[in-house]
């Protein structure tokens, strides 16, 4: 299933309700930024004990944006335009870390 929200507040008001294997987190959102809204899912993380691998998605390809989304809480970090190899690579990266093989 795949779920498309406008905004930060929409994407953490639809993850009270629904479970996601993967996220893809536009980092330049309205409102709640993908920055900001990654941090308070990994806030609520801790609680449910539950670790959703989340990408971040964004036009920064500036010195220092990689490490501000991997210190956010992301789990990768892609570029926009973002090519389908790449971003297959990164989804199936996620799913070989929670699986554990290499």
């Amino acid at each position: 299933m795949v779920t498309v929200v406008a905004n930060g507040a929409a994407a953490l008001a639809v993850l009270e309700n629904t479970v996601f294997d993967l996220i893809l987190m536009d980092v330049q959102m309205p409102g709640i930024d993908g920055l900001t809204a990654t941090t308070l899912i990994r806030q609520r993380e801790t609680t449910s004990g539950r670790h959703t691998p989340i990408l971040a998605m964004t036009a920064h390809a500036m010195k220092g944006d990689r490490e501000r989304c991997l210190d956010a809480g992301m789990d990768g970090y892609l570029v926009k335009p973002v090519q389908a190899a790449e971003l297959f690579s990164a989804i199936g990266a996620q799913f070989r870390n929670v699986n554990g093989a290499s």
